[in-house]
């Protein structure tokens, strides 16, 4: 076997290992907890056992491992800078030293929205696409933006955050400031918006199911949740002519809840430039960090063998 690459997503439950061809074909891959409150080098030392197993499984020989971390990473020095208090000793530890120590091999780090969107990029459903607004709605909502083929993170790494734009609403968002879109369209906003509205506590996955099955207020949780995401859409296209917007994450499984929402709402106020917004759904699920980090390890170490 040819020289295989390693995509790791760190998350603060469960962290994910895929080994793949240089074509970013998934040969196998391993999730495992994430010993989360263990600090950094436990968490790195898990990963790093389910990467030698699949070597040794597999009887190949690894070019580079690409890391998908949530919080705010520096690219350049492949350290861990803000994590949420999900991790301990997390921040602060150099990650790409370690996977680097321990394998002989290049090692990237990213943060996990930005390697998302670079999995749909290199091999998911927005492959090609040169300038695309990439939004992951989970427990809050994160965002990354590639512009001319190239990840922008801004001057100070945080270029993309559009779940924490203002203006949505009054409530409350958990970094302490208010009308964030994150609190209309993370999984943590919708159930909070939708026990305001009815009293019942549920989850943003029982949300879903009340609206499929009728419940008006479920539905106007998730039409407002929609309204939110097109105007962050429609925010991005008259400022930067960004007209790419590909959605992933857990909440995203509720597309049909969302999209006539997010369309509808575009459909209403289209960009004045006249062109038109596609809507993607995420297509590779649970791999998509994964896959992202590894397409950033093969930029950086095989194609530059090629070129």
């Amino acid at each position: 076997m040819s020289r295989v690459l390693v995509g790791v997503d760190i998350g603060g439950t469960n962290t994910k290992v895929v080994l793949t061809t240089h074509d970013l074909e998934v040969i196998d891959r391993v999730d495992l907890p994430t010993p989360a409150h263990a600090g950094g080098a436990a968490i790195v030392t898990a990963a790093l056992g389910a990467v030698t197993g699949l070597l040794e499984t597999h009887r190949a020989s690894l070019a580079g491992v690409g890391v998908g971390a949530a919080g705010v990473v520096d690219r350049a020095t492949g350290t861990v800078l803000v994590t949420g208090n999900s991790f301990t000793g997390w921040a602060g530890y150099g990650v790409t030293r370690a996977v680097t120590d321990a394998l002989g091999v290049p090692a990237t780090l990213d943060n996990d929205v930005n390697a998302f969107l670079l999995g749909e990029i290199a091999t998911g459903a927005v492959v090609g696409e040169s300038d695309v607004l990439g939004m992951t709605l989970g427990t809050g909502v994160g965002g990354a933006l590639v512009l001319d083929g190239r990840l922008f993170a801004g001057p100070r790494g945080a270029a993309g955050e559009i779940g924490h734009v203002p203006g949505f609403g009054d409530a409350r968002c958990t970094c302490g400031q208010t009308g964030h879109l994150e609190t209309i369209a993370g999984a943590r906003g919708i159930a909070d918006r939708y026990a305001e509205r009815s009293g019942r506590t549920l989850s943003a996955r029982d949300v879903a199911v009340a609206a499929r099955g009728g419940d008006a207020d479920a539905a106007a949780v998730f039409a407002t949740a929609g309204w939110g995401l097109a105007r962050a859409a429609l925010l991005t296209a008259g400022i930067l002519d960004v007209t790419t917007v590909l959605i992933g994450g857990g909440i995203a499984r509720s597309w049909d809840l969302l999209q006539p929402a997010i369309s509808a709402a575009i459909d209403a106020e289209p960009p004045v430039s006249g062109a038109t917004i596609r809507l993607a759904q995420s297509t590779l699920g649970a791999d998509a960090v994964a896959l992202g980090a590894a397409a950033q390890v093969r930029a950086r170490v095989l194609e530059p063998e090629t070129a």
